[in-house]
């Protein structure tokens, strides 16, 4: 099976995703459903001197879930938005740790697929917990 890198949809989401890359989010991609997200908290995320603001975290944890669906429709040439999205911070990101995120598949529909996701901090602790529920169109009526 071709790595779900190497595919041109999750080419061409790497070279669109410019939201993404303002706030150096960057993920591998394994098998589907096996994402892993990174982003070092920065000043640029702050929201007090020390904590990244609740926006910012909620951005990497959107992204690591939607990479997750999307991993599971690519090779059907689908892509994925986001209809809704449930996050419960636990603890704060702290300035100069890095962020991880991964996300599971609950379900995959043919047009509706199921997340959770986790971060956890580079030390391990779990920074926050979230469900998304994901909508499955055709590649072309995102422009890619």
């Amino acid at each position: 099976m071709q790595k779900l890198i190497e595919h041109p949809i999750v080419k061409a989401y790497i070279a669109n995703n410019h939201f993404g890359a303002m706030l150096d989010m960057e993920f591998q991609v394994g098998d589907p459903g096996e994402i892993v997200y990174h982003m070092d908290i920065q000043e640029k995320h702050l929201a007090t001197p020390r904590a990244a603001h609740g926006g910012a975290v909620s951005a990497f944890m959107d992204g690591t879930m939607g990479v997750c669906a999307l991993s599971e429709v690519v090779m059907d040439n689908k892509v994925v938005s986001t209809i809704e999205m449930k996050i419960s911070f636990v603890s704060p990101a702290l300035i100069g740790k890095k962020l991880i995120g991964t996300a599971k598949t609950i379900k995959k529909g043919k047009r509706i697929v199921f997340v959770e996701g986790e971060i956890h901090n580079e030390e391990g602790n779990l920074i926050a917990i979230a469900s998304g529920t994901f909508n499955v169109y055709p590649m072309e009526k995102a422009g890619f």
